[in-house]
């Protein structure tokens, strides 16, 4: 009895903390490249997007889980190929030099997009 009691407790203690957790608390390290600058730099490509007469579109949070060494040069973007088997739309953010780290040497993380409502005309180019 009071080991389920003990484990209900931590259950619940693990879903406040997770439920109060926000993107916009993920912010880059000296190890880790935050999601939220992830998200921002996708923001960035959208908006240049706008720029050229495109669709709009509201740009959501990248996978939650995604863990990404720190870039060390600046982070590309570009519209995630069809070829890469994603479902809906996305923004791919792009690193080609992590700082040195055992994991990996270059990453990219799909940032998930949805067209603004009462929106037309053709799909993302991509």
């Amino acid at each position: 009895m009071l080991r389920s009691t003990l484990l209900t407790a931590a259950l619940s203690a693990c879903a406040l903390w997770l439920a109060s957790w926000s993107i916009e608390a993920d912010r880059s390290t000296m190890d880790t490249h935050g999601l939220f600058e992830i998200r921002e730099e996708a923001r960035r490509f959208i908006s240049q997007e706008y720029a050229k007469g495109q669709q709009r579109w509201d740009v959501l949070a990248p996978n939650l889980k995604t863990l990404v060494p720190r870039c060390a040069v600046p982070l590309e973007t570009r519209w995630t190929p069809k070829s890469y088997g994603r479902s809906k739309p996305s923004v791919m953010v792009i690193c080609t030099a992590a700082v040195p780290n055992t994991v990996m040497r270059r990453w990219n993380v799909h940032v998930p997009v949805e067209r603004k409502p009462n929106q037309t005309g053709s799909p993302a180019p991509f």
